[in-house]
């Protein structure tokens, strides 16, 4: 039985076709459109990643929250390819769906992959980028993403998970679990999941490969790179070769905190965003 809460996001839930799938997105507020894209891992949604933060940025933007094909509550197709290539063209599709020819855009994690991505085959539709915790280069894997791919639905193993995202664990409510868990026992999400991450090696260490340092210097759209310094998914080093590589990029690292910089340090995500994205 769903509670009081997750009944209002279920009707506040939209549904529109793009690139073959039932795509869910949230939308509110008012002004000039701002893309909020959410991370991967098991039971990620556009709302488990920014339910938190969309009622103030809508007081400035008109935000719309997708969740990716193959995550959240839009629809997964066994067969479909799912890369870097098809997400990107899966938001332009989107994005003509809704009637949005260009938008700023932050992304978080995985998200902020697909924003590169589209900062990079389709740069006439694209603002200015925000990139959160966004991998870049090559890195060894973290405990965060080794631990996303081995995950097997549980609300036992979702808290152990999701233990290893923030730096203040007391962010880790009951709710939060439930709903992470119950998003991640969807048949085909973890799946999904798993072509996205790679498998973590028995022997040795494991190296991830995102955008490379030289792909990310044809990025043409002013960037913000925000990064928490004990980041323990997607390591700081990432952030640094972003802004380091892409040509029009500033820099903001938080202290104390983790993966989720919209969540851990809202109010200071929320005056820098807002300043950047509106000034």
């Amino acid at each position: 039985m769903l509670s009081v809460e997750e009944e209002m996001v279920e009707a506040d839930r939209k549904y529109v076709q793009a690139a073959g799938h039932e795509t869910a997105y949230f939308e509110c507020g008012q002004g000039a459109p701002l893309l909020l894209l959410h991370g991967s891992g098991p039971g990620v949604s556009g709302w488990t990643n920014w339910g938190g933060v969309m009622d103030q940025l809508a007081e400035n933007f008109h935000v719309i929250v997708p969740d990716i094909a193959g995550f959240g509550f839009t629809e997964f197709k066994d067969g479909t390819e799912y890369d870097i290539k098809f997400w990107v063209n899966h938001l332009v599709e989107f994005m003509d769906a809704l009637g949005i020819d260009r938008a700023s855009l932050v992304g978080n994690s995985f998200g902020g992959a697909v924003g590169l991505g589209l900062g990079l085959f389709n740069p006439e539709r694209l603002d200015k980028l925000v990139l959160l915790g966004t991998p870049a280069g090559t890195f060894p894997q973290t405990k965060g993403l080794a631990g996303a791919w081995l995950y097997e639905p549980s609300v036992e193993n979702m808290r152990a998970l999701m233990e290893l995202f923030p730096y203040d664990k007391s962010l880790i409510t009951d709710e939060l679990v439930q709903s992470r868990y119950e998003a991640s026992a969807r048949a085909g999400a973890q799946e999904a999941l798993r072509k996205l991450i790679p498998k973590p090696s028995e022997d040795g260490e494991t190296m991830v490969k995102a955008f490379p340092e030289k792909a990310v210097r044809n990025i043409k759209a002013q960037t913000l790179v925000l990064h928490g310094r004990q980041d323990g998914v997607v390591p700081l080093q990432c952030g640094l070769a972003l802004a380091e590589n892409i040509p029009n990029a500033d820099l903001f690292v938080f202290a104390q905190c983790g993966h989720w910089v919209q969540t851990e340090q809202k109010q200071k995500f929320l005056n820098i965003v807002t300043s950047f994205i509106g000034g």
